[in-house]
């Protein structure tokens, strides 16, 4: 009996970080290092907007954790999370304004 073949999915979050404001700089280059995160925004008040990409909720879920356990932190905390497969992800949208 074969098994249904899987297919590969993109995981996409999104996190707002609270930071202890004199760390803001480390934690974001901490951040960074991480494979699939980018720091989009900081404050000087210590908060970054974040977003993570892995290929598994898994490897989400270890991102998010990574996060949480930086010197620093004190919340991660889940704005938005989207999941399917990579070849919904890299379907090409038509523009609904270019079709009239």
């Amino acid at each position: 009996m074969r098994r249904p073949a899987v297919q590969a999915e993109l995981h996409i979050a999104s996190l707002v970080v609270h930071a202890a404001p004199a760390r803001v700089q480390r934690i974001e280059h901490a951040v960074q290092a991480i494979s699939g995160a980018c720091v989009h925004a900081t404050t000087p008040a210590g908060k970054l907007v974040v977003t993570l990409e892995a290929a598994s909720g898994d490897d989400l879920a270890q991102q998010v954790s990574g996060i949480q356990r930086i010197d620093g932190v004190l919340s991660a905390t889940l704005v938005y999370q989207c999941a399917d497969s990579l070849a919904a992800m890299n379907e090409e949208v038509r523009d609904a304004d270019a079709a009239a």
